[in-house]
């Protein structure tokens, strides 16, 4: 499995060769190879800010000669006109960085500024918002990150550190009670410590689940604020519990106010508008 860090530099590879290809011939073709200089990272809109590391992966990797200097770090709240950062160094380099950078930095502040938004909805109340698998390809990682730095909480990573039974698991396996045992038999064969995590459809499922037990938590799929609150009352702390499906940024406080301990939200990631910035020479 590939670590943080080697999934980034794929994400990179990934970028470079479908902006750069064979050269930068704008690039090239204008600007002298031993001209030197210095741009900086201007906040065009209001928000939370995020990607900073990742900006200084990018620089790097088109040359590590180049120095940056960071005003802001990531998690932070920023307004119309902040400077985040210099760089300096080839300007072939920070105009060939540019893009990629700016494309990567806006979405995971955009990403950062939409969790914002929602987890302070919940302010006062236990309730924490967390993200999906619902992300770009290639870009979970950073996108998750992004929803960490805007104060949110990062659910699974992928299908591979969580068990998480969904409605149709639980049809194919052939009821709750299978899925359940299956996915405990398996963690055992399989020498895995993963956490389980079952999708429940009515106040029955919940109860079937609770006489069966061995789970960790208990997802409420498309349940309304009213049934929630019996469902938590219902669940009664034996496990964590989870709202999912249907939820705006308009409904959310009624659902925290069930006490709920989780709310899982796609919209941090599937539909978010990246935040305005530009790359500008100094």
């Amino acid at each position: 499995m590939k670590t943080r860090e080697e999934l980034i530099e794929d994400l990179l590879d990934l970028a470079f060769a479908e902006d750069l290809g064979d050269g930068d011939h704008t690039t090239l073709s204008t600007i002298p190879a031993d001209a030197m200089g210095k741009s900086r990272l201007i906040i065009k809109e209001d928000g939370i800010l995020a990607g900073v590391d990742v900006a200084r992966k990018v620089l790097e990797r088109v040359d590590p000669s180049i120095k940056m200097e960071v005003f802001i770090e990531d998690g932070s709240e920023v307004k119309k006109g902040d400077v985040a950062f210099t760089a300096e160094g080839p300007v072939r380099a920070l105009l060939i960085a540019e893009r990629t950078m700016l494309n990567i930095m806006q979405r995971m502040s955009g990403v950062a500024t939409m969790t914002r938004r929602y987890q302070d909805e919940l302010k006062g109340l236990h309730t924490r918002v967390l993200d999906t698998r619902k992300t770009t390809p290639g870009m979970r990682i950073l996108e998750k990150d992004g929803v960490r730095l805007g104060g949110g909480t990062n659910h699974r990573i992928g299908l591979f550190d969580m068990i998480l039974i969904k409605d149709n698991h639980i049809d194919f396996a052939g009821g709750i009670e299978k899925a359940i045992t299956r996915a405990q038999e398996y963690c055992k064969a399989t020498g895995r410590n993963l956490k389980i995590e079952v999708e429940v459809r009515s106040l029955d499922d919940i109860k079937r689940v609770l006489a069966h037990g061995g789970v960790d938590r208990i997802m409420f799929d498309n349940f309304t604020p009213e049934l929630t609150r019996e469902a938590v009352k219902l669940v009664d702390g034996k496990v964590e519990t989870e709202s999912s499906g249907g939820i705006t940024l308009e409904n959310l406080r009624a659902y925290g106010e069930t006490g709920v301990d989780f709310i899982s939200v796609g919209a941090l990631t599937h539909s978010v508008k990246g935040l305005d910035m530009s790359f500008k020479a100094v």
